[in-house]
This record gives C-alpha cells, structure tokens and sequence, in this order.
C-alpha cells in the first residue's frame, strides 16, 4: 500500500516471469521492499512489449537479419532468431519537407543538386485530379478548393490514410493540399529500397508489426492506437508496459503504461526475452496543487514543472504525479507533461490510472466490457489511483511541489531546452544574448552591430532582416500535437489573425507536421486549418521532420544576407530539441515555444517584442493588432476542443490504420528465410558486428598506447556523435556514397542510411558544430598524432585501424545527452574506440556504450583533464582485469609517466557480462549457438 504506483508495476512484472534464471525470487523481495533497497540493488524488467521507430528500428531489424545469417554460418538455425517480446515499428523519420506552402516550392533535397520530375521518382503516384467545386450555398466567404494538383476526398480517404480536410464554413471535403502529395510520393521514391526491407521484416520474423509510412509518429501511434492500459492474452490479465528506442517513449506514462526509451541495443535484447536490468530507482512524488492560468498552455505547465524537477535532481529516477492537481489536467496535458521527462533527465514520470483516465479510454474505443474489466483489474492489484483526498498517498523517497497557479508563459531557448524565458522577458532576454560571451546562452555580438539592418530581395519585394529575426517556425509533431488544446489554440488564433488582416513573411519557413491523422480531423473540422494554410502553416506531412534536421534550406537570397550581416537569425518550434544548428547551420537561435506562440512569433517576424506593449502588425483596417487582440479564451478553446475532438475520431483512425496505404501494399519483396544482401547497395548493408561470433566469448584485452581521437568538452549530445540530418556533400560519407556513383541530391539522410554501417560510420562524429580542443573551432575535424595531420574524424580513425593504435575518448560532463541513438555507440565502436573518460554521462548513453563493447569509464569525483594536466596528445594505457566488478577503481598511465584512477562506469554484474561477450549482440547471438 505504500509503494509508489510505477514500483507496483515493477513488481507485478517481477512475480510474473519469476523463473529462478532471469528473473528471481530475490528480485521480487527486493523490488517490494523498495524503501529501503532503492538506489542500492539491481533488479530486471521484463515490459510487455517493445516500439520501434525506423531511424533505430532499422539499424535493428538488420542486425536480427545479420544474426540469423551469423547464427547459420556457426552452425545454429536461423529460423529460431526471432523477437520474443511483441514488437510494433513504425517508420515515422523518412519524411523530409521538400515541398511547403500553397505555391509547392520545389525545394531542393538536403543533399543538394537538381531535382527529378516527381513522376519518375515514384511510379506509385495517384493520379491527380481537379478539386470539386463549391457547392455554391449562400453566404460563402471562402473557397472550398485548396488549388490544382489537389485530390478529391474520396481518392484521399482511399489511399492516404487521414480523414479529409473540410470547408470551414460548409463542413464539406475538399481536397488535400499537394504538398502532403508531394512530399508522401518523395519519401517513398527515395526510401523504397528501406521500406521494403521493412516489408520483408514483416513477412519473415514472428511477433513483429510494422506500421507504414505516412499513419503517424511512433509515440503517437503507441499512444493513440497500440496502448493496451491492459493486457488480455488468453483471458490473463496483466499490466500493460513498453520500452522503445524512440525518447519519446516516456509519453505512454501519461496513460498510467510504465514506460520509457533504452538504447537499440539493450531494445534488440529485450526483443530477444531478455529482461532490462536496472538500478531499483528513487522515486520523485511530484504533487500537483491550485489551477491553472488561463493564459498558460500544456507547454507551459511543461516547462516549469521541468525547471521544478531539474532543480530537484531527478536524473535517473522515476517521477510520479500525485496531488489534487493531477486530476483537473487531462489526459493530453499528462502525455505531454510525460513526453517531456527526458528533458529534465528522469527515466520516466508517471501518472497513475484514475477517473480520468477511464473517461479517455471511453472516448478513445474502448468498450464498456473491456472498460469494466480494466477498472475491476487495476483496483484489484492496486494500481488504480483514487481522486478522493481521503485516499492514502504512496511514501515517495522525495517531494516536489508545483503550484499549478504560479505558472505564466515561458519558452525555451536560445540553445538549451532548459534555459526558460518568461515571455514578457523575450525582448529584453533576447538583447542580453547578443552582449553575452559566446556559450550556452550568448552570441558576442559587438554593441555596434546590435542594430545591423541587412536588406534582402525575396520573391520581387525588399524585406529587412536584423538580430532576432525568425526564418522558421514550425508546429511539428513532438510534445504538443497530441494536445488539442495548444493545436487548437495555435488553429483559432491564426483564424483571428487572417481575419484581422495579419501575415507571414513569405521567406519564413512555415510548416505543421502533426502527430497523426487524429491531428488534422479535429483542426479540419473544427475549421481552423485553412487559417494556418494561410498564414504558411501548411501540412507538409506526417512524421519527424524539422526537429530531426529533415528540411529543405532556407531560400539562398536569405541565407546569403544572415551570413553577410553575421545575423543572429531565430527559428521557433514546438518540439523539445533546440541544440544550436539543430535545424540549420546558419540559424543560431532556436526558441521552444506552443503553437499558438509559435504562430504568433511568425506573424510578429521576430523574437525581440514585448507582446504587452508592441503591436504584432497593423489590421486590414489599419489599426495595431496586440497578441491580446487573437488570442483565444480558455472557454473558447474548451467549446471547440469539446466539439471536434470526439471518440469518432479514434475509432476512425484505428480502422485506417489496419488498412494500411496503397504505395505501401503495392511494395513487393522476396520472402527468403535470409535476406538477400545486395553488395551494390547503399542502404542496407550487413554489419560487421558478428565477424568474431564465436561459441565462447574472448575476455577483454588490457587497451595500450591509446591515443585520444577526440578531445571534448560538455553536454556532447548524440547528435553531435551520429547526426540524422542531410549528409555534407564534403563529408567523409558524401565521398563514400560519390564512390558508390550516387549523386548529392540521393544522398539522403544519415537517419535514412542507418541500415548501412559504411555510411553511419563515416557520420560518426561528422556534426559541423562539433568542437574538439584539437581543432579549436566547430568542425569535424581532429588530428592524427602519428603524422601530425589535420584529418576528418573517419579518415584519423582509419588510420589509427590501419597502424593497429588504439583509440580513446576524453570527455565533460554530461556525454552522450540527448536522444536515444544506438550508433551514438556503435560508430564509435566501429571507429576502433576502446574506452570513453569522461566527467558523467547521460544514463542512457552509457548503457549503450556497454551494450557494444565500450568501457565507461569516468574520473573520479574533483578530477577532470584540467585538474589532471592532461593534454589529450598523451598516450593512455589501462588495465582491465579478468575480475572487473561493478564501479571499480582502474589505473591509467600515460607515455608521460602520469597514473590516475578512473571509475569503471558498470554498474551491475548483467552489463560486465555483456561486455566481456562484446556487447549485448553477441552475447544474445551466443545463445542460439
């Protein structure tokens, strides 16, 4: 009665699948006498099941394919590699913006170079057809056509699976814009060979699903459409829970599912029955009191709970909501609050099944049997939470209050989700960034060039750009779409803005990738996407777009005047990611914000406005238009919200998405045991991680005379180790893929090449904001000591390969933050890196780096290279004995006589059995042998 609801969870898994080998009697006792075991034992999970998204499903899914040829080439039968837990996939990060607004601007691709007629790209391409014309009821105000090139609902409804967009003032369907189209028919035609190795996935592994393109995100669609709340599997009953490789696994917890992001090695290994294995955590009782402002939105509440808990120090803990607060947010304020937990470095933050909940789940298809069943079963294993303030509260290891009443509207930025701005504080916020010294906030901008005016040709007019100017704004899928409140409002006051007589800039770059279809039903009909499709808020797809770096690039004409004035350009979106030069290089400057926000600052044009004191722009009829003056009413948005978002609407989207597509249906693909590798392909390729498959693992070797690669500093992201954005056409990859006769415009993207380990490898630290101290400067460059060579990072590792040296990493504080991405750690790995010393490491991170073979190793408390008088051009030398056991004190010398004690980073004897067996791979394969 006194555990924390998530440890119930954890409980009830651990008594399930006791089986004495795995999962133990002692486990069980440990995990419920959690008060005083937590934080000093380890204890394994077993979720329920497992989601997948393409970018780390890929990567995945090649090497089960890799494992069943490893395992037949040993002597094993392949048929056996199959996942054991069930697994969903859903290929959500292929779509790239190459096409936005009405006018269809044929953007070039990332990868530059001309551009095919679309035809030619994808034969599968729908004929299109002219719009129907409006049905001519009186009083119409608007037209009922989106332009040439649309389709009609019916062909829409058939083949692309979302609910047709309607005239806002008929309620009638009208055609899909063409940019949806185009961008759908460019994502199959450059992604063909990868989804129909998917498709081929499907067909030859057991318990796998995939989910098609163009249905939804991952955490959408686990949210929306493959949430249980509670397994029935032959009339048992057991709790509901998931892992995935996507961080944003964390927003199920909104729906009481225990769950969160792992690494794609540790997710392969669960896929295969193994359970997760884990330091029993702390859990932060997060209590919820008084109500909201209306003026503050779900992101708001978001992230000032996420100032609470980073103040709170809840990394590497469960957080769970409690308090009279909890049950005036909804369910879409809770898988948002939840979504966001990787932000502030929680495992996972939980909300608990209750009333609320219940009523969601009758709106979103269940039905009354399956309702009854799933209430009678939590309260019977209590794990149903009471609303009642006489119900007895869990014991929490520790107490965060947030007043729900104190929160005003903030966003995040310039550089780091953490770093909150009141909006009432942009402006002067803003101008403070410009006199700071470069780093985590400042820019350095000379107070004479503070007020530099650049003028810019764009499309026939002259515009002006300066400091703070916004060149992107984007209302794309992460944390926010699945709210309709924040879409709504965002819907409504574009509405109000258009009828002002507000505008966009033309050369913003504009665009709204919701989350799911279940996103455009209810801003269609509630007759508010029109009102963004004016303004530029087309939608231009579904799936992760900008925030993965997946977009064309801003027009030349302003690229070419930012980087003449040295302007600090701007780019605002509703995601959770705003590392600088995450959505272009020349773009500086990124704010989170809400949607309506992110509107708002569109039509304003710039970050520095006081939305109290400053107009937005000057109406149709001639008068200032202040923020005030569009912004919707909480009543307002409760009325709409209660009129379009409606259980229809999830049973509708359930249906189309067991349809599938038609270009998806039409894939043909052999159905072979193993696949059939093609050597000329550029995409999926086998990895060399089983080349030393043996019966019996090689213990690890003492690592001597390492040089150091890369010489780091802190919070180096994932994205800095193994970007997902386009390839460089000078990158080491760009010369590998010209090799292999591909021309820039098909390079695509890294996160597209992931099934290829030649690609990927040479993206390993290929990210033009990198800085490694040898260099000096953002490049991704580094210096091969032995020649004294200034060389790309691949280039200087193959080398080191060549000589047979050793290589290491030195690093700061917080390595490896950001999103979960396995070749964040198998790149490195593949590099020829034996070890990574760093200051601390984002948790996920450093499982992966087990999970391939690399040792964590971290200095000692006080100590970092600084203190240490290390240069990085030393050589290393350390010893790892036969006896390695969790979090024990190493030795290293260095060739200038020098010894230092480190950490070895492990902490269970599960992980120093993984990398002894070389990482997870092996040691899951080794188990078929």
């Amino acid at each position: 009665d006194t555990l924390p609801y998530s440890i119930r969870v954890l409980f009830e898994s651990s008594v399930r699948n006791c089986d004495g080998f795995l999962v133990k009697e002692t486990d069980a006792m440990n995990i419920l006498d959690w008060k005083t075991k937590q934080n000093c034992v380890e204890v394994p999970f077993c979720p329920a099941r497992v989601v997948l998204q393409d970018f780390t499903g890929i990567p995945a899914m090649v090497d089960f394919a890799a494992m069943r040829e490893a395992v037949r080439n040993a002597g094993g039968d392949p048929v056996k590699v199959n996942p054991a837990c069930p697994t969903d996939l859903t290929v959500d990060h292929s779509l790239q913006i190459d096409f936005s607004k009405c006018a269809i601007q044929n953007a070039p691709n990332p990868g530059g170079g001309e551009q095919k007629p679309l035809a030619r790209l994808s034969p599968l391409k729908p004929p299109l057809r002219k719009p129907p014309p409006c049905r001519g009821q009186s009083g119409c105000r608007g037209s009922c056509s989106t332009g040439e090139g649309g389709r009609s609902s019916g062909a829409f409804s058939a083949q692309i699976e979302n609910t047709p967009i309607l005239c806002p003032f008929h309620l009638q369907p009208v055609p899909e814009p063409e940019t949806v189209l185009k961008n759908q028919d460019m994502e199959f035609g450059r992604n063909r060979e990868r989804l129909q190795f998917f498709k081929w996935s499907s067909k030859v592994f057991e318990n796998i699903s995939i989910i098609p393109p163009e249905t939804g995100m991952a955490h959408q669609v686990n949210l929306e459409y493959l949430s249980r709340v509670v397994f029935d599997v032959k009339n048992f009953l057991h709790p509901d829970s998931v892992v995935g490789t996507d961080s944003h696994t964390t927003m199920v917890n909104g729906l009481g599912i225990l769950g969160w992001g792992v690494g794609g090695i540790e997710t392969e290994a669960v896929m295969l029955g193994m359970p997760l294995t884990l330091t029993l955590p702390e859990v932060v009782g997060c209590e919820l009191t008084g109500t909201v402002s209306p003026f503050a939105t779900s992101i708001d509440i978001v992230l000032s709970i996420t100032k609470h808990l980073r103040q709170a120090d809840v990394a590497g803990k469960f957080v769970e909501f409690f308090g009279s607060g909890v049950s005036q947010l909804s369910i879409a304020d809770r898988t948002t609050i939840a979504n966001m937990c990787p932000e502030y470095g929680a495992i996972l933050s939980f909300f608990p099944v209750d009333n609320v909940t219940l009523k969601h789940l009758k709106h979103a298809g269940f039905d009354k049997a399956k309702l009854e069943v799933t209430e009678a079963y939590l309260k019977a294993v209590k794990l149903f939470r009471n609303d009642g303030s006489s119900s007895r509260e869990p014991e929490y290891s520790q107490v965060v209050q947030v007043n729900l009443s104190s929160i005003i509207p903030y966003v995040s930025g310039p550089k780091r989700s953490q770093d909150r701005v009141a909006v009432n504080n942009m402006k002067s916020d803003f101008q403070a960034c410009l006199n700071e010294k470069s780093g985590v906030k400042g820019f350095q901008i000379a107070a004479e060039k503070q007020n530099d005016v650049v003028p810019v040709q764009y499309e026939g007019n002259e515009y002006k750009l300066s400091h703070g100017c916004i060149v992107i704004a984007a209302v794309i899928s992460c944390t926010n779409n699945c709210n309709p409140s924040v879409m709504l409002a965002a819907g409504l006051l574009a509405k109000k803005a258009v009828e002002a007589g507000l505008i966009v800039k033309p050369y913003i770059r504009t665009s709204l990738s919701p989350g799911s279809g279940m996103v455009t039903h209810y801003l269609s009909s509630s007759g508010v996407l029109p009102y963004l499709s004016k303004l530029g808020f087309e939608v231009v797809g579904y799936g992760c777009s900008t925030c993965v770096g997946n977009m064309a690039p801003l027009p030349e004409a302003i690229r070419n005047a930012i980087k003449q004035g040295d302007i600090i350009a701007c780019g605002v979106l509703s995601g959770t990611k705003n590392f600088e030069g995450c959505l272009c290089d020349c773009v500086r400057a990124n704010y989170l914000a809400s949607p309506p926000l992110v509107v708002a600052y569109a039509i304003a044009g710039t970050v520095q406005i006081d939305f109290d004191t400053e107009p937005l722009g000057t109406g149709s009829n001639g008068k200032n238009i202040y923020l005030r003056d569009i912004w919707p009413t909480r009543q307002e948005l409760h009325t709409v919200e209660e009129e379009c978002v409606i259980s229809s609407m999830f049973k509708e989207l359930k249906e189309k998405m067991e349809k599938g597509n038609k270009r998806w249906n039409l894939l043909e693909v052999p159905e072979s045991t193993l696949f059939p590798w093609d050597l000329k392909s550029t995409y999926i390729r086998c990895p060399s991680f089983f080349d030393k498959l043996a019966k019996e693992a090689v213990p690890p070797q003492a690592v001597e005379n390492a040089h150091v690669l890369l010489f780091l500093g802190d919070s180096v992201t994932t994205d800095h180790i193994s970007p997902a954005g386009s390839i460089a056409r000078s990158s080491a990859a760009a010369k590998y893929l010209t090799s292999k006769g591909l021309t820039p415009r098909e390079f695509n993207s890294y996160g597209a090449r992931r099934g290829n380990d030649a690609v990927m490898t040479r993206g390993t630290f290929a990210n033009i904001k990198l800085l490694n101290k040898f260099i000096g400067k953002p490049a991704p460059k580094t210096v091969h000591f032995p020649s004294g060579q200034t060389l790309d990072v691949f280039e200087a590792a193959e080398l080191y390969q060549k000589e047979g040296i050793p290589v290491i990493i030195l690093a700061g504080k917080k390595y490896g933050l950001g999103s979960s991405r396995d070749w964040a750690a198998k790149g490195p790995f593949l590099l020829g890196v034996k070890a990574v010393l760093a200051e601390s490491y984002e948790k996920v991170h450093r499982s992966q780096l087990i999970g391939i073979g690399i040792a964590p190793l971290q200095f000692r408390p006080g100590e970092n290279p600084s203190t240490l008088g290390l240069t990085g051009r030393e050589q290393f030398s350390i010893l790892l004995p036969p006896d390695l056991s969790p979090r024990m004190t190493l030795d290293i010398k260095t060739s200038t006589g020098k010894v230092f004690s480190v950490i070895a980073l492990f902490e269970n004897n599960m992980e120093i059995t993984l990398y002894k067996n070389g990482g997870s791979l092996n040691f899951v394969a080794r188990r078929f042998l």
